[in-house]
């Protein structure tokens, strides 16, 4: 293949991506994004919402997998279920609103009503369909696929082709410090949501740890400062350079992260003393103690709640917020990030996890609008196609496997994208 100027054929995504390289057209063709529909966002494990959105019988959340409508309800019997949004009569959406809580679901179209279970409760004049109408095959029908880890929901509209557990795989192991930030090991999500839409594509998103140098520059000042007012002040030295210890990882199956683990925890002594000095600390870090023992206390505030973790394809755990990338087209794509608060800390700790989010991701925030922006440029000069291919090739030379059986690399080394599109080249792939 010509280097400067090939031309695979389009929709064969073994020829849009090689070991170091990209091909421009995977973000704005419009056919790829309806391959991307159909082949991943419709046939794949998605995240869909966290339990603790349902907390109450009849508590509901509609979300949207791909183009598809999806309810979260939490039924009387106390179950999560995952109900796709449709009548069974003529396909009218039978939930309206974003949230809420209701005692059954109805169709305004021709009034049958539906339990919070999915069940069919009621078909006005049922006597008009003959004797052979069975109420109990005509229920909500609930995703095909559908199982949760700890209370993150996942489902999957059709055979995605691998087992849940194989599916998250080693990742599992960076999802749990985001829960274990709590001495209870339980979050609420019900602090509401910033949304950002940005006119680009869905796969700029997250787990880039080469661009804050120039992007983020003030922010990374800001953290050099004595004296910080928030919870990530083990962010001392610069936690993107290359000498910090600092890493990326590529967990398999589209999985990557930012493993700041190694930064931080050089600077424990210096976190925890900033920690104490709050209002709430010294409570925070009893209760941690007593929750998961001295030692694993001190490994969860390491954390800080941040393992900086991309469930691949449209989940995100970054700082205090479980993020949620909704592809619109391929030149559009809203990204929705839900705060978390931790149960059973002090009320101060939760109100400084969200100012601290606020003023990082907020609309008004140093950092999240920016990445916005520079997506939209990106996005703009894709659309130059003479020499269309991109490089990703930083670190190829110096990735290596740990003992988890991680690709890993340097924090700013480009291992995180190339992971995620072996993981696309290979959901693409499939017939």
């Amino acid at each position: 293949m010509d280097p400067i100027n090939p031309q695979p054929p389009l929709l064969n995504p073994d020829e849009l991506v090689t070991e170091d390289r990209v091909h421009g057209a995977i973000y704005t063709s419009d056919e790829i994004f309806e391959l991307e529909m159909e082949r991943i966002f419709h046939g794949y494990w998605m995240y869909l919402g966290h339990h603790s959105e349902v907390p109450n019988p009849g508590d509901y959340q509609v979300r949207q997998i791909g183009r598809q409508s999806v309810i979260m309800v939490r039924g009387e019997d106390g179950q999560v279920r995952a109900l796709m949004n449709r009548c069974r009569h003529r396909g009218m959406a039978v939930c309206e609103a974003e949230e809420g809580n209701t005692k059954f679901f109805r169709c305004w179209y021709h009034g049958w009503v539906f339990a919070t279970d999915g069940k069919l409760l009621d078909v006005p004049k049922e006597n008009g369909y003959g004797e052979g109408f069975n109420k109990e095959e005509l229920g909500l029908t609930e995703a095909p696929w559908s199982t949760d880890y700890r209370g993150f929901h996942f489902v999957s509209l059709a055979d995605p082709g691998v087992d849940f557990d194989d599916y998250l795989g080693s990742a599992k192991q960076y999802i749990d410090p985001f829960l274990d930030a709590s001495p209870l090991g339980e979050i609420d999500v019900l602090a509401g949501v910033h949304r950002t839409k940005y006119y680009g594509n869905w796969k700029f998103v997250g787990m880039d740890g080469y661009h804050p140098h120039f992007t983020h520059k003030s922010v990374l000042d800001m953290w050099n400062r004595e004296g910080g007012e928030n919870l990530g002040d083990t962010h001392r030295g610069d936690p993107f350079a290359d000498d910090s210890g600092n890493l990326t990882r590529d967990m398999g199956n589209g999985h990557v992260m930012l493993d700041f683990f190694p930064g931080r925890e050089q600077h424990y002594d210096t976190y925890l003393e900033g920690l104490l000095s709050k209002p709430g600390g010294a409570e925070y870090l009893a209760a941690m103690e007593k929750g998961h023992g001295k030692e694993g206390a001190k490994r969860q505030l390491i954390w800080a709640g941040d393992p900086h973790t991309g469930i691949y394809p449209n989940m995100q755990l970054i700082n205090i917020q479980i993020r949620i990338i909704r592809p619109i087209s391929a030149n559009e794509t809203e990204v929705l990030m839900f705060p978390t608060l931790l149960k059973g800390v002090p009320e101060e700790i939760n109100a400084t996890r969200l100012r601290h989010h606020e003023s990082f991701y907020g609309p008004a925030g140093a950092g999240a609008p920016d990445d916005a922006e520079l997506f939209e440029r990106n996005q703009t000069g894709l659309q130059n196609n003479v020499n269309p291919w991109l490089l990703l090739g930083r670190g190829l030379d110096r990735q290596y496997r740990d003992e988890n059986g991680d690709l890993v690399g340097l924090v700013s080394d480009e291992v995180t994208q190339r992971g995620q599109l072996q993981a696309w080249v290979k959901l693409m792939s499939r017939r």
